[in-house]
Parts: C-alpha cells; sequence; structure tokens
C-alpha cells in the first residue's frame, strides 16, 4: 500500500533530459537544414547552399554535436542532462555557423566527406568565450590553452572574448600564441580585459599585441575594450604587422580623436578591408576625418558601420566623400550621429557608386527634408537590389513624401522600412502605403511608429500590408489614431493579429483629435483624404 507514492516519487526523480529521443534529433536536422539554404548575411556573403547539400551538413552537425554532448552526459551520469542538452545546442550552433562560413562545396573539395570537413572546422576553431565572464588566472589559463600546446594542432581560429585575462594569465598566453603566430588567420579578443585597472590591461594588451605580431590575419576583432589612444597604441606592434586583415572590429572601444589617428597611423594597409566597424565611440569630427582616410584607402570595403559615433556636419561630410571610393559597399551604417542636411547631401553625392548596396542604415542623422530627398533621389538611380532602408528620427515631413514614395516604388527586392518617428502624417502614409501595394513581396517589416498618423493613413497600411505574403510586422504605435480606427485595423489583421504591432502608445486624442464633438467630422475628413491620396500618382522626379 505505501509502495506505491515512493515508486512513483522515485520515477518522477528520475525523469533524464538526455538523451533527446530521435524525433526530436530529426526535427533538430530539419531546423538547421532550413537554416543553411534560407538567404541571409552569411549566403550573399559566402554563398548559399543547394537543399540535398544543407541536408547532408545538417545530419553531421548533429550526429558530431549529439556525439560531444552524449560524452559529456557520460561522464556526469547523475545529472539530469540540462549541462548536456545544453551544449548539444551549442555545437550545433557552432558548426552550423562553421559551414554558412564554409559556403557551397567547390570542386577543390573532391570526394572529401562532410564528416571530415566538420571534424576539421572543429579542430580550426578555438573559442574559450562561452564559459562564465569571469577573471581567468595562471592556472585556469594553464588549462584552457592546453589544447593550443598539443603538437600538430590545426587552430588558426582563435576567440578568447569573455574571459578577463591579468597579467599571470597573459603570460601565460604569450608563449603559445607565439608558438602559432604562423597559423592563425582570425583573432577575436573582445572584451578580453574587463574589470582590469588601466595600467595592467595596457601590460596585458602589450603582451598579447608582441605574442601576435607578424600574424597574416583576415579577421581582428578588439571590441568592448575601452582602448582610448593608449589602448590602440598597446596593440601597436600587432597593428603594423598586418597588410592582408578582411575584418576589423573596433566597437565600444572609446576610439576618441587621437585614437582614430592612432589607427589610421599604425596599419600600415587597408587594400584588402572588407568589413570596418566603429560603432558606439566617441570619435568627433576630427577622428571621424582619420578614419575617412582609412576608408578612402580601403576600395574592397563592402560593410562599413561607423554609427552612435558623435559625427557632426564637418566628420560626416568626410566620410561622405571618402566612400566615394567603395564602390563595393553592400550595408553602410552611419546611424546616431549629427550628420545634419550638408553631409547628407554630400552623402547623395556618393551613393549613387554603390550597386551592390544591400542594407542602408541612415536613421537620426538630422538629415529634414532636403538631405532626406537627396539621398532618396540617388538611391532611386542605384541601388537596384536594396533590402533594407532605415531613415527614422529625421524630422521628415509630408513635403519629401512624395520624393520618398518614388524612390520606394522602384526597389522591389525591399524587405525592411524603417520611417519612425518622422513626421509624415497621413499624407505620407498614404503616398508610401501606395507604392507598396504591387509588388515588394519580400516585405516583411513596416515601421512608420510616431508619424503623426490618424485613422486614414493606418487603415490604408493596414489595408496594403495585412495581405501580403510572409509580411511579419507593421509598427504603427505613438500615433494619433481614433478608437475607431484602431478596431478598425485590429479587425484587418483579425486573421494574423501577431503580425500588427503593440499599440499601446497611441494617443487617440493627439494633434487634430482634441475633442468628442469633432470625432465624427475627423471620421469623415479622414475619409475624404484617404479617397483623394489612394489614387494619387507619384511623380518620378528627374
Amino acid at each position: 500500500m505505501d509502495s506505491t507514492p515512493q515508486i512513483f516519487q522515485q520515477r518522477k526523480m528520475s525523469i533524464k533530459l538526455w538523451p533527446p529521443s530521435q524525433g526530436t534529433r530529426l526535427m533538430l536536422v530539419e531546423r538547421m537544414t532550413k537554416n543553411l539554404t534560407t538567404p541571409s548575411i552569411l549566403s550573399r556573403k559566402y554563398g548559399l547552399l543547394m537543399r540535398e547539400e544543407a541536408e547532408e551538413y545538417a545530419k553531421e552537425i548533429e550526429d558530431a554535436a549529439f556525439s560531444t554532448a552524449n560524452q559529456h552526459y557520460e561522464k556526469e551520469p547523475d545529472g539530469d542532462g540540462s549541462s548536456a542538452v545544453q551544449l548539444y545546442a551549442k555545437e550545433s550552433s557552432k558548426l552550423m555557423l562553421e559551414i554558412l562560413k564554409r559556403g557551397p562545396k567547390t570542386k577543390e573539395d573532391g570526394d572529401v566527406t562532410i564528416a571530415e570537413q566538420t571534424t576539421a572546422l572543429r579542430e580550426t576553431v578555438f573559442d574559450i568565450s562561452s564559459g562564465r565572464r569571469a577573471f581567468i588566472d595562471a592556472e585556469e589559463a594553464e588549462e584552457l590553452l592546453k589544447p593550443l600546446k598539443e603538437p600538430g594542432n590545426t587552430y588558426n581560429r582563435i576567440c578568447f572574448s569573455n574571459r578577463s585575462f591579468g597579467i599571470d594569465a597573459a603570460h601565460v598566453a604569450e608563449p603559445i600564441l607565439s608558438s602559432l603566430n604562423h597559423q592563425l588567420t582570425e583573432v577575436d579578443l573582445s572584451d578580453f580585459i574587463a574589470g582590469r585597472p588601466e595600467a595592467e590591461a595596457l601590460d596585458v594588451m602589450s603582451i598579447f599585441s608582441s605574442a601576435l605580431e607578424g600574424c597574416v590575419l583576415k579577421y581582428l576583432n578588439l571590441s568592448n575594450n575601452a582602448l582610448g589612444e593608449k589602448g590602440v597604441r598597446a596593440f601597436g606592434a600587432l597593428l603594423k604587422s598586418q597588410s592582408n586583415l578582411e575584418e576589423l572590429y573596433l566597437m565600444n572601444d572609446g576610439i576618441s580623436e587621437e585614437a582614430a589617428r592612432a589607427v589610421c597611423e599604425l596599419i600600415p594597409s587597408t587594400d584588402k578591408l572588407r568589413i570596418l566597424q566603429f560603432h558606439n565611440n566617441m570619435t568627433g569630427d576630427e577622428g571621424a576625418v582619420a578614419i575617412a582616410k582609412m576608408v578612402k584607402r580601403s576600395p574592397a570595403l563592402e560593410d562599413f558601420r561607423c554609427s552612435s559615433t558623435r559625427v557632426d556636419s564637418e566628420g560626416g561630410v568626410a566620410l561622405a566623400e571618402a566612400l566615394g571610393t567603395c564602390t563595393h559597399l553592400k550595408t553602410l551604417d552611419l546611424r546616431d550621429n549629427m550628420f545634419g542636411v550638408e553631409a547628407g547631401v554630400a552623402l547623395s553625392k556618393t551613393l549613387s557608386a554603390f550597386k551592390d548596396l544591400t542594407e542602408i542604415y541612415l536613421s537620426y542623422l538630422n538629415l529634414e527634408d532636403e538631405g532626406a530627398k537627396a539621398i532618396a533621389n540617388a538611391l532611386k538611380e542605384s541601388t537596384p537590389s536594396l533590402e533594407v532602408l532605415e531613415m527614422a528620427g529625421n524630422d521628415i515631413t509630408v513635403e519629401a513624401a512624395p520624393t520618398l514614395a518614388a524612390f520606394i516604388a522602384e526597389k522591389p527586392c525591399l524587405a525592411k522600412l524603417n520611417l519612425a518617428e518622422n513626421e509624415l502624417k497621413d499624407e505620407g502614409a498614404i503616398l508610401i502605403g501606395k507604392v507598396l501595394e504591387e509588388g515588394h513581396n519580400q516585405l516583411t517589416e513596416v515601421d512608420l511608429s510616431t508619424n503623426s498618423i490618424r485613422r486614414a493613413g493606418a487603415r490604408f497600411l493596414a489595408q496594403t500590408l495585412a495581405s501580403k505574403p510572409g509580411f511579419k510586422l507593421l509598427n504603427i504605435n505613438g500615433n494619433f489614431i481614433s478608437d475607431e480606427g484602431i478596431d478598425e485595423v485590429k479587425n484587418i489583421f483579425k486573421d494574423c493579429p501577431d503580425v500588427l504591432g503593440p499599440l499601446d502608445e497611441n494617443d487617440p486624442e493627439g494633434e487634430d483629435n482634441d475633442g468628442d464633438d469633432e470625432e465624427e467630422g475627423a471620421a469623415d475628413n479622414d475619409d475624404e483624404l484617404e479617397s483623394k491620396l489612394k489614387d494619387l500618382e507619384i511623380k518620378h522626379e528627374d
């Protein structure tokens, strides 16, 4: 009698999360196959895999990840298997990323099996970033870096991110890195001195710099280290020896005017540079002028990010002019600076050279109507494959709406459109909604939040976008839509409510809707406005 609950309790406590069922494993294979065959930034860069090849890779990745996780589980059989599940997911994700970076198989791969390729990938990347974010001492460094000391290892990519190295740990790493000097091609030292006093951090950077001096690197990431000029110069030996860099990341590094000049001064050549990212620094105008010199020497540049760097008009003009040499540019991100109209117009004169541009981020640049129209006209005549356009927070009014609409009409590949925090109002919303009616079947997101839009504009956008195949999100929050307008919009999206973003910040009493007595008249005006504008032709400016 008493044994039944005891048996139940024992069974309950013996529930294991590992191993996964066969159905779960097959589901993971299918999910990875889909990820490997879906167009993305990586596939544009390295090539898109065909389904048959992707499915083979996915099976091999899952098998390798399962084997690694199972070995881990067998070492601690008394656990519930949760750590094995986490490792299973992590290994799958890591290997899938490596396959994406490798791209489709080529003739040179010959008869090499996918299993052999996967194993090779696992043996070329050494990554300690997934551990806990903490200080690392000499003893732990010895243990962690032990695989790098194995004779004949093939590691050519290392990631020490997310672990804070002190002097003792750096001295452990120094001879190990020096021994790999001839084979390393990618080095990630982002966020590797967190919490260290300045003097110690600079010493650690100098030690790593000396150890890595002479490496022929393609990829270098020094982000999130609060470098400043002192930090940049601490890495001087490494930077001076780099003439083949293809990717350089210096984000959130305290890159001041002086630090930017130091970067430009130390790196001898950027002829092969394809990706350059300076996000979230205090660069300012003079720093931007220094960066501009570096950009001008980088004709192969495909991805340039200089967002949130406190750049004003003078620096914006310098960057815009320097970008004229980068005719292969695919992604441009200059968000959150103080360019103003003059820099916006200067940028427009450069944009016509970017035939391959697919993503452009120009939000919060104080472009105003004049700058926005100049840029829209320039982009209309080029960038046939543009997929992402962001121009939020630029004080763009109804005056610029026809120009923006004419430009958008010429971009059939557009997937994401963000014009939030402007003053386009109903007239602008309807003009833009009209050009999105035909074609634009790749469109997935539209953001026209905080644009003083009322009932007519909101309703027209909803009617236009609700039936778009594959459309995922319409954001019209923060506008002046009446309660009746909100109900209409929600009804339009009744079959796909998740596609309509939140409306909790909408103000039905905003601007022209000041009282109940005007509600009916406002609704009539909305209907009349929509009727007039929906048939309006977009005039294409010469």
